[in-house]
């Protein structure tokens, strides 16, 4: 099982956004010198809480002091830019990094983006299947790509001089393009499913319940089929909220748990926006007929963070792993650090001690496997 790290990010917005970005940064320098395999960083417009306002933009600013973490946008809200713009940019952005580039794709959850951008109301997953279409016609075509939709239009016919490259979109560094992943939050995913019949890989969100992360996983092999490919648990990246001490329970009870602590900032912000505005109270429930009521931080950290001394966390991940099947890559995602020390020190720890030991005794299993298979 491969480990990498996932920001929404989100902040109190009471702290400066100089000092949160460059928090941001030093978490994914710092993640690329401890050797995760993959980095993911969201983006919004309309959120202070949240205030990385362009992925790519952001990825970019630590593009070259990165050395072999790959990086992915987490997500590109594509209803909220143009087919142009996306390919163009994360064009560059995947030369800029020679090919360790992964795009992260969305319509975009917050409506307070979708409002500003005049797409509140409509019908952005159409919008979003169109806009990536075209990206993706950019790519694989030729100027003066003559793309025309219900919601964009692509063209430089009346403007191209070819020879010395006017209207000319520059293309990936990978080809034909950077692999493409998606954020998969609802169960029993038909998005996965669709996606997987496309060759994109999902990302299960770290907060949902463990019974909904599992349902993405025959979603996923549902749409591989459709693709005639193998489904391969190494391509399924899911997403977990971890706080590792080095041997103290309390101390990582209290900053995990505790209602001071940044976790529970996190899903008090959370639950606000999906259940008190966003009417995805299902996300939080096994059980429908629970009153939304029920979903409060106190409720649903002990169900969705993990926290503890190393040996503590690495049982918890792997009881996690027992429920919902194999996976690929674990996603740590990045929290507010509300205690600079504590924050680095778990990421330490989650590369240096609790992956070995869940890679060993995943390895010891498959060893049982073989010689009893």
């Amino acid at each position: 099982m491969k480990l990498g790290t996932f920001m929404m990010p989100l902040h109190p917005p009471g702290r400066h956004a100089w000092e949160t970005l460059a928090e941001d940064r030093e978490a994914i320098l710092l993640a690329d010198r401890l050797g995760y395999s993959e980095a993911y960083v969201g983006e919004h417009v309309t959120d202070l809480a949240e205030n990385v306002t362009s992925c790519l933009v952001f990825l970019a600013s630590v593009a070259a002091e990165t050395k072999q973490i790959k990086l992915g946008s987490g997500t590109i809200n594509v209803p909220n830019s143009h087919p142009a713009a996306i390919a163009a940019q994360v064009a560059m952005l995947d030369h800029m990094l020679k090919g360790r580039f992964i795009m992260g794709i969305s319509p975009g959850g917050l409506m307070s983006d979708a409002e500003v951008f005049g797409n509140y109301g409509k019908n952005r997953l159409d919008m979003f299947v169109e806009g990536m279409n075209m990206v993706l016609e950019i790519w694989k075509g030729q100027a003066p790509y003559n793309l025309e939709g219900q919601f964009y239009k692509v063209t430089t016919a009346n403007t191209m001089i070819s020879e010395i490259g006017q209207g000319i979109i520059l293309k990936p560094y990978q080809s034909p393009h950077p692999p493409i992943v998606v954020t998969a939050v609802a169960p029993f995913s038909k998005g996965v499913t669709s996606a997987a019949a496309r060759g994109w890989e999902p990302i299960s969100a770290n907060f949902l319940l463990a019974e909904w992360v599992k349902s993405h996983w025959p979603s996923y092999v549902e749409g591989c089929a459709q693709a005639g490919r193998p489904a391969d648990p190494a391509n399924w990246r899911v997403a977990r909220s971890i706080f590792v001490t080095d041997n103290d329970d309390k101390l990582a009870e209290r900053y995990g748990h505790g209602s001071d602590g940044p976790y529970y900032f996190y899903f008090k912000q959370l639950i606000r926006k999906l259940v008190g505005f966003g009417s995805r109270s299902n996300l939080f429930k096994l059980h429908q007929d629970e009153p939304d009521s029920s979903i409060t931080p106190e409720a649903m950290l002990p169900k969705l963070v993990f926290q503890g001394s190393v040996n503590k966390v690495v049982d918890q991940i792997l009881a996690f792993r027992e429920k919902i099947g194999d996976f690929g890559t674990l996603l740590y995602p990045c929290h507010d650090w509300a205690d600079r020390s504590l924050g680095i020190r778990s990421m330490e720890l989650m590369a240096e001690k609790v992956m070995p030991a869940v890679n060993s005794v995943i390895a010891r299993s498959q060893s049982k496997q073989v010689v009893n298979g």
